[in-house]
């Protein structure tokens, strides 16, 4: 079991966060879209850290599962913790695809792909606009007003 509150946002606080947001990050984490490949701010990020949620600040992914997929996009093989990333089976754009959001906030993140390295096999792939990155021993963000828990093993 996740140690975070996953409860959805209230309407209000889900519309204060999305008013908050760049229209880029509106149009990929509330829209579905994808941004262009190689562009990425965390595609190259190399710190040791924890990768959340944009809108909402739940933490998604550990570096340590971070890497290089040649994509042009941050992957990871395996999440924070499984509760905090929902498959959605995906049908747009003429391919069915496992769209991954985020949990707690419903937020596009990307997809995962089955052709990752072990121990899972997966590869998530992910918008860095979709994402925040919080280094190691800094405290996650609390847009949500939840109470700050400092990132770690969950």
């Amino acid at each position: 079991m996740s140690r975070f509150d996953l409860s959805p946002p209230d309407d209000a606080s889900r519309r204060a966060l999305a008013d908050a947001l760049s229209p880029e990050e509106q149009r990929v984490l509330l829209q579905h879209g994808t941004e262009a490949p190689f562009c990425g701010a965390f595609l190259d990020n190399k710190r040791t850290g924890t990768y959340v949620c944009r809108l909402c600040g739940l933490p998604l992914f550990n570096s340590s599962a971070k890497f290089d997929s040649g994509t042009g996009w941050p992957s990871f093989f395996q999440p924070y913790h499984d509760a905090h990333v929902r498959r959605i089976r995906d049908t747009s754009h003429g391919m069915i695809r496992t769209e991954v959001v985020c949990a707690r906030c419903g937020s596009h993140l990307g997809h995962v792909f089955p052709d990752g390295p072990p121990p899972t096999g997966e590869r998530h792939c992910l918008n860095s606009v979709a994402l925040g990155f919080v280094g190691e021993g800094e405290a996650l963000p609390d847009p949500l007003g939840r109470g700050g828990i400092e990132a770690g093993p969950p």
